[in-house]
């Protein structure tokens, strides 16, 4: 199996993620929270951004509108040339097999079976047959280090080998865009550096990260910043490169 690539292209040369005035809102103990308020984002191909910012912010809101896992009040999510706005569950459940790879915090493994079948039960489910399933995890569980570990179950690995893990599941269906919801926030700081690490080196292959975080030095580890606060984005470092707004 080759590295991860990321590189599915958008349409017309256009952001790999679009977001135009993105507005959400929830209801928590009978009063309204506006998670996004008219939120602008592009993100180009290639590109490693770290969305920052306080808890509460809608970063998280970000990433689930951006994986079609939360509908948008107002304003459009386009992702890899296609408008993800207002379809339905099933498209959007084989859409996020084709294009999406998640990251969570707490790594959302199932425990009962091997580090190996976690991923090649992603996989199946992607629509990978069963004998190109388990080479494929093989490939990525060497290709991050836990080769040796294929035939463990989560519980006895180390929080930063779990997470490894975690992102092997994520990418064993190529995903266009990799998303990953605060990937250090549950490990120590030596987990931390590896999974940050590798996805230095994922980006260097050309996979599409989007992260987000409420650490600067977390932060600061990606090729661009982006800060929010209420629901906006407040700061950019960095130019967008390649893309015209």
């Amino acid at each position: 199996m080759k590295a991860p690539s990321g590189q599915r292209p958008a349409a017309s040369g256009g952001p790999l993620l679009r977001l135009r005035g993105v507005r959400k809102t929830f209801t928590a103990d009978l009063a309204p929270v506006r998670a996004l308020r008219g939120l602008d984002v592009d993100v180009a191909a290639g590109e490693f951004v770290a969305f920052m910012g306080p808890s509460g912010c809608g970063k998280s809101t970000l990433l689930n509108v951006a994986a079609g896992m939360d509908s948008v009040d107002e304003g459009t999510v386009e992702v890899a040339g296609e408008d993800i706005t207002g379809r339905d569950e099933d498209w959007l459940a084989r859409f996020r097999r084709r294009h999406i790879g998640i990251v969570f915090q707490f790594f959302n493994l199932i425990d009962g079976i091997t580090a190996l079948e976690n991923v090649v039960l992603a996989a199946m489910l992607g629509g990978v047959r069963r004998r190109p399933a388990e080479s494929r995890a093989r490939d990525l569980l060497d290709l991050l280090g836990l080769g040796d570990r294929a035939g463990q179950v989560p519980a006895v690995l180390s929080g930063g080998e779990r997470q490894r893990l975690a992102i092997a599941r994520a990418l064993v269906n190529e995903p266009t865009l990799l998303l990953a919801d605060e990937p250090t926030g549950a490990l120590d700081s030596e987990g931390g550096q590896e999974v940050l690490e590798l996805f230095r080196r994922l980006h260097a292959r050309g996979q599409t990260i989007v992260m987000v975080t409420h650490a600067p030095d977390i932060a600061g580890r990606a090729g661009r910043i982006v800060r929010m606060r209420d629901g906006r984005v407040v700061e950019v470092d960095g130019p967008l490169p390649g893309v015209v707004a």
